[in-house]
């Protein structure tokens, strides 16, 4: 029998996100000072996409989880399409073709959907598959991954294509994330990682032994690529060293917000934790990164708290990206990690990226709303 709470909403999880709404709109206020005259209103634009964000996160809590991931193959579906008609009309932007330009209004990138539309498939299709196999067969694991591994497969090399090397590590760390939670077979991991290792070892190894027999095999995009991850140590340039300077120019409290002392590229998206950080210095950062970790702790909470395997694997999935995006964004202003794009989520400006954090904490707040307490599956987790 199923036992039912009233329902409510995480204040607390609200709470949290208005924070870092009101943290984002100082960060992009500041790094607009900083652009000048080379500003778009990002400020205005950012608490726009964020008013939309809460209307879309009032939408998800109407429409309900069950309807939401009812539909996620349609979902998968239209972002799969989204990203073909992207690499075939996109206009490319740095040379990559990430976005669409939507007049008036600004870019729209389908990738920082497609990793949400993921999440919530990829828990469709486990949850369905522990349900048909409540002790599955080492082939019946063996064709549901090769399932997973075409879902996956599919968005990811369109993603590549654009070339977003960023995103797609994203994609496979959110299925590895949400399979290892699902109780998948350990050797599944093993054999994965094993032959994932050699074909790195394989690519380094061709790379430092003749850099034109490289080019030759995989061609000079995905050269160029691997050089930067490879080199980026060294090659800092000049957007990494300005922004280290300011981040370490601020001391124990910063300059205040609008008060950046020296200029670096992007400052409104991927260097926004050194407009932050010399603004509030030490202090300041310590206390965005301890808000930070509470954002994360709190979803971890909210799973082991979840009621069915089907939330745990949507929490999972969604604490995967933000770590990550997370750590590597901030690792990568620091030049302790190579500069690959990534934003920090709900800092950094853009809206597409925020719409879709937005969507995930709508569907979040619902976990949190769901107080049924249905008996729980045991997964096998033996080797």
């Amino acid at each position: 029998m199923y036992t039912k709470k009233k329902a409510h909403i995480d204040i607390f999880l609200l709470l949290l996100i208005i924070v870092l709404a009101l943290i984002s709109l100082v960060s992009i206020t500041s790094a607009e000072a900083l652009l000048g005259s080379r500003a778009d209103n990002y400020t205005i634009k950012q608490a726009v996409w964020y008013g939309i964000g809460f209307i879309v996160i009032i939408a998800t809590l109407i429409v309900g989880n069950e309807r939401i991931l009812k539909y996620s193959r349609l979902l998968y579906i239209g972002g799969v399409a989204s990203l073909i008609l992207l690499l075939i009309f996109g206009e490319p932007i740095n040379n990559a073709k990430c976005w669409f330009e939507i007049p008036h209004i600004g870019a729209f990138q389908p990738s920082e959907f497609m990793k949400i539309i993921l999440i919530l498939y990829l828990s469709s299709m486990i949850d369905a598959f522990h349900k048909k196999y409540e002790r599955p067969s080492v082939k019946n694991e063996f064709f549901f991954l090769i399932k997973v591994g075409i879902i996956v497969g599919i968005p990811s090399l369109l993603t590549f294509l654009q070339p977003d090397t960023g995103v797609v590590i994203i994609y496979l760390l959110i299925t590895f994330i949400m399979l290892f939670i699902s109780g998948i077979r350990y050797r599944w991991f093993i054999a994965v990682g094993t032959v994932i290792s050699l074909a790195i070892a394989s690519v380094v190894i061709i790379y430092f032994m003749s850099k034109d027999l490289f080019v030759n095999i995989f061609g000079t995009s995905f050269f160029l690529r691997v050089d930067r991850l490879l080199d980026w140590s060294n090659g800092s340039g000049y957007q990494l060293e300005n922004g280290i300077t300011a981040i370490g120019s601020g001391g124990l409290l910063g300059f205040g917000a609008n008060n950046t002392p020296i200029y670096f590229p992007e400052p409104q998206t991927d260097f926004i934790f050194a407009v932050y950080a010399s603004n509030f210095g030490y202090v300041g950062s310590i206390a965005l990164l301890l808000l930070l970790v509470i954002l994360d702790l709190k979803l971890i909470i909210i799973a082991l708290k979840a009621n069915s395997n089907i939330n745990k694997y949507i929490i999972s999935g969604c604490v995967a990206m933000l770590i990550y995006q997370q750590v590597q964004n901030i690792g990568m202003t620091f030049g302790l990690l190579p500069i690959t794009g990534i934003t920090l989520p709900f800092i950094s400006y853009g809206g597409s990226s925020l719409l879709s954090y937005m969507l995930i904490v709508g569907v979040i707040l619902n976990i949190t709303r769901d107080k049924k307490t249905p008996p729980t599956i045991i997964n096998d987790l033996s080797i």
